[in-house]
């Protein structure tokens, strides 16, 4: 063989030696990257995949840990419990990873309210957010995905991020007040792995596993496993509802004729006082209103930027100031908030405008919500009387969207399971509104998740820490049925039953008008009380008054509590309380407190035999608490 040949073989090898490296490099997971916190005082596992037979070194504070990948190419290598601390620099044969800290790691799921970062809730917190800048405190939020067809083993993106007045802005909100807390009390780095995803329901976060007790559920999912049907789905009701909307802003007048310009003449619309429901004047219908409201600035007003706060409304809006257009959002949840840059607004006449687009249920701008113009310090306020003219009725409602993402294993399988190799403290689970329709499955449903997810963790007492469901809805002038009642039963009998869980009441926390509560720092800080209490066993009061038992002594019944809970808050009057009549129907009654007890009687009942506790979807009333100010969970004695 000649020296030229034997040369261009050697290069050949080289070459694809060098490519054989390349493509041999180790693959981390996700939430094993730069930036992570690692649960202190437990063994680390660092996990990942490379070429079958490869050598894996980890060094990791100045000591070096080794492993082969398997047949699979998958490799793990488990580190010894480590002391809180850091910044930490970590190299994986040829990656590095910067910045890690070792402290606590909480998991935050559930639906909306656990999803719902800062910034929707800044007004209340604007302070909190501007100060934002703690190295301390890092998220990582996972990818809003589903899978029905097998649990993944990585996830699809996400970065640890520390925070600051950015960052802050996409954080979970009851998650950061949450961390903020532990962080402060326990002074080590606290990490939060947020994996939850608005209007899911309990079922989805579990896996097919957990859910064999459950036969319509499991079979929901595997109808889902079907590609073709999800598209087929998809794509028919997108084409379906993209042809209601064309066909509403074909024929609305209002689109045609430009109605948002703040030179039409309006000057026979008819008039309604927001907020409020034009429905009760032209009665039910789908379909457009064009609203418009005239103010009158003062010189220096068109220099300034101002924010527009038009409160709730449903379904969706378009709106505009002096014909520009300042925002829209496309259903009935979210606040309408928008920022109006310097120059829209003008001395003067100012026209605002606003097209309401709703698809189904009464349209309305939703009361007891605020609906201002803040120019500077001044504020404009905007409730009243505002002109109105409706665009097109259509001729029924929207089509109807299925909710793919909701259904049962999908995110279990693509946004839980592959957090389960990573080492966690505990579970924060802020969950319940979508289960209302069904209330009594929901503690087994959710006992079976923590038990399964404590065996994917392989972490029998892993902590676990549920928020009740705030009030929500009108309150009711007498004792009724509520399904929302029953499922914060259903929790409160999980907390009671399950060990090592702990409930964050919410009660006095909610909102009558939304869903969505803004006061995610209670909630927060009283989950908070629930960790220090369960996970770090410090010797504090963190429920209130804890329902244990009851007796009768003639028409009373008196009520005793959860030692260490049972020292009330005093009040000139109990209220909440219900007691059930010799015809089975609940009735408001009388309560007093007396020492560690509670005395509850009604002169509409000569033998009652069961007390309801604020037994209702908005317990409004309902006000007792221990001398810490922590609410009673909503109880009865049925």
């Amino acid at each position: 063989m000649s020296t030229c040949n034997v040369l261009k073989i050697l290069i050949l090898f080289t070459a694809f030696w060098v490519t054989d490296m390349v493509n041999a490099k180790v693959k981390l997971p996700a939430l094993v990257s730069d930036g992570m916190v690692l649960q202190r005082d437990q063994n680390i596992k660092i996990w990942g995949k490379a070429d079958v037979g490869e050598k894996v070194n980890i060094t990791f504070q100045n000591k070096k840990y080794s492993t082969t990948a398997n047949t699979t190419g998958n490799w793990n290598l488990m580190l010894p419990a480590m002391k809180a601390g850091g910044p930490f620099t970590m190299t994986v044969n040829e990656i590095t990873l910067h910045n890690i800290m070792i402290g606590e790691v909480w998991l935050a799921s559930g639906q909306s309210n656990m999803e719902l970062p800062m910034r929707r809730v800044k007004p209340l917190y604007q302070e909190e957010i501007q100060s934002a800048n703690n190295q301390n405190i890092r998220f990582f939020t996972v990818p809003q995905k589903y899978d029905f067809k097998s649990p993944q083993e990585d996830l699809d993106g996400g970065v640890w991020e520390t925070t600051n007045q950015q960052t802050i802005l996409n954080f979970s909100a009851v998650a950061y007040f949450f961390a903020k807390s532990i962080q402060e009390k326990m002074n080590v780095p606290v990490g939060i792995i947020n994996a939850s995803l608005g209007g899911s329901p309990v079922q989805a976060w579990m896996g097919e596993n957990s859910l064999k007790k459950y036969p319509e559920y499991l079979s929901e999912a595997k109808k889902w496993q079907n590609d073709q049907l999800i598209q087929t789905t998809e794509s028919s009701e997108q084409a379906l509802s993209k042809a209601w909307y064309s066909e509403l802003d074909k024929n609305d007048k209002g689109v045609s004729e430009h109605w948002e310009q703040s030179q039409w003449n309006d000057s026979g619309w008819s008039t309604m006082n927001i907020p409020g429901s034009w429905e009760d004047k032209e009665g039910a219908f789908e379909g457009s209103v064009w609203f418009r409201k005239e103010i009158t600035l003062p010189k220096g007003a068109g220099a300034k930027a101002a924010f527009l706060n038009l409160g709730r409304i449903k379904d969706a809006d378009i709106t505009y100031i002096n014909g520009i257009k300042a925002g829209n959002v496309t259903y009935e949840y979210p606040p309408r908030w928008y920022d109006i840059p310097a120059g829209v607004l003008k001395e003067g006449k100012n026209i605002i405008t606003v097209r309401v687009l709703n698809g189904s249920g009464k349209g309305e701008f939703i009361k007891d919500k605020p609906y201002e113009l803040h120019i500077g310090d001044q504020t404009i306020d905007l409730k009243g009387e505002w002109k109105y003219k409706i665009g097109y009725k259509m001729n029924g409602n929207a089509p109807g969207q299925t909710f793919i993402r909701w259904k049962p294993t999908g995110l279990y399988n693509a946004m839980i399971h592959p957090l389960t190799g990573y080492a966690i403290k505990g579970v924060i689970w802020y969950q319940g509104e979508s289960n209302t329709a069904k209330p009594n499955e929901y503690e087994d449903l959710l006992s079976t998740m923590i038990k399964d997810w404590r065996s994917q963790w392989n972490q029998k007492d892993l902590p676990f820490l549920i928020v009740q469901l705030a009030n929500f809805m009108e309150a009711k002038s007498q004792p009724v049925e509520s399904s929302w009642a029953q499922l914060r039963e259903q929790q409160r009998n999980v907390s009671l039953t399950v060990p090592n869980t702990g409930l964050a009441v919410a009660i006095d926390a909610g909102e009558w008008n939304d869903i969505h509560p803004l006061h995610k720092k209670t909630i927060g800080d009283r989950l908070a009380l629930q960790a220090l209490k369960i996970a770090y066993k410090e010797n504090i009061v963190a429920d209130g008054p804890v329902y244990e038992s009851f007796k009768k002594e003639g028409n009373t019944i008196i009520l005793s509590f959860k030692k260490g809970t049972d020292d009330f808050s005093p009040v000139s009057s109990l209220k909440g309380f219900a007691v059930k009549n010799e015809n089975g129907n609940f009735v408001w009654a009388n309560a007093a407190i007396e020492g560690n007890k509670i005395m509850v009687w009604s002169d509409a009942a000569k033998n009652p035999t069961a007390v309801r506790y604020a037994w209702a979807d908005n317990p409004d009333q309902a006000n007792l608490k221990n001398k810490n100010g922590l609410p009673a969970s909503p109880f009865t004695t049925e």
